[in-house]
């Protein structure tokens, strides 16, 4: 299932250490495409260009306060996953809270980086998580098994999967899907992959392959999908080389 996906590694591997120039300029694209795509999943109306420009610090018009603070914030977090991945730190809640702390900084303070009080519900999805009640437990029980058991799959199904788990349990009362995104690239930058870019225009089969996992405990169409978006960005690395 990821001898392509191992094998494009493994010539990217083997062309390290790559140009400074080189990587500086692909970290800046992928960094924008992660977070334009990232929040156009959710709702965010603001353009791959318009991004940019809010990127760089200019106020788009016509645009929410909201939907310029998701932008910012989502750079912000993912700087923040860059200097867990330099550390090279186990996976915790408290690396999880302090990612959607920044997530939700400035638009909910009161909820970011706390786990929800209430049930939700998933927009169109038919999976329903658990209970407020079970959040401590589900999240110990996820920590423990990404620490622990997950270490001996493929770094690809094990970052897939835990994408999956997290999502299952929606452990906040937003910003859930922006979170799982950095913690799957967490997790591959962490086994030396480049970040994947989940694109918008896969959302319904994103949404779908989810659903199917969480229903059914389905995972391939999930896990295949985040294979095929990983191989697009080992190309774009390969092909800049």
């Amino acid at each position: 299932m990821f001898e392509e996906i191992d094998q494009k590694k493994r010539l990217l591997d083997n062309k390290r250490p790559l140009p400074v120039s080189t990587l500086k300029t692909l970290r800046e694209k992928l960094l924008l495409e992660w977070t334009y795509n990232s929040n156009a999943i959710e709702g965010n109306t603001l353009t791959l260009k318009e991004t940019k420009v809010v990127l760089e610090g200019i106020t788009v018009g016509g645009k929410t306060m909201r939907e310029h603070l998701e932008i910012i914030n989502h750079s912000a977090a993912i700087l923040y996953v860059e200097e867990i991945v330099k550390k090279n730190e186990e996976l915790s809640e408290w690396q999880i809270k302090n990612i959607h702390r920044l997530v939700l900084k400035g638009i909910d303070d009161e909820n970011a980086g706390q786990y929800r009080k209430g049930q939700v519900f998933i927009s169109g999805a038919e999976h329903i998580p658990p209970g407020h009640y079970l959040i401590d437990e589900k999240m110990e029980e996820l920590i423990a098994w990404h620490n622990g058991p997950a270490q001996v799959l493929h770094p690809v199904e094990k970052a897939a999967m835990l994408h999956v788990f997290f999502v299952g349990i929606h452990p906040f009362i937003d910003g859930n899907g922006r979170t799982s995104r950095l913690l799957l690239n967490l997790d591959l930058m962490k086994d030396g992959y480049p970040p994947v870019v989940i694109k918008a225009k896969h959302r319904l089969a994103y949404y779908e392959a989810l659903d199917k996992a969480h229903t059914k405990e389905m995972f391939d169409d999930f896990i295949e999908l985040v294979k095929d978006e990983l191989a697009d960005t080992l190309d774009l690395y390969l092909e800049s080389l």
